[in-house]
């Protein structure tokens, strides 16, 4: 799967964002394409435009990348979890910070 952007290893962390569990890459609404994270879409989609979130009619389409394994993950299936659900792979939780950048509706509150 092709990732767009300042990608500085091959399970799709960037420049801005390169720790353990920064490994996935967002599809966006707005061009169709995968980037490792807002900033590297600001700086690197050509033609430049404005990023437009997924909505909450999206949530079954497949917009999250797991960079270790390949796995595309639907949106709902994304926001439910905290890892790969086929490699297992931890999802940084600091990615929630970042979900109205992503996403035009709430998220969900966290169970406990």
């Amino acid at each position: 799967m092709r990732v767009l952007g300042a990608v500085v290893d091959d399970e799709t962390r960037c420049v801005h964002y390169r720790g353990p569990t920064d490994v996935i890459a967002m599809r966006f609404a707005c061009c169709g394409e995968y980037f490792p994270c807002l900033h590297c879409h600001e700086e690197c989609a050509t033609p430049a435009h404005p990023i437009e979130r997924w909505t909450a009619q999206d949530l079954e389409r497949r917009a999250v990348l797991c960079g270790p394994c390949g796995h595309e993950l639907r949106i709902a299936e994304y926001l439910a979890v905290d890892r790969c659900p086929v490699c297992a792979a931890p999802f940084n939780p600091g990615c929630r910070l970042h979900h109205e950048a992503y996403f035009d509706f709430p998220r969900q509150p966290e169970h406990g």
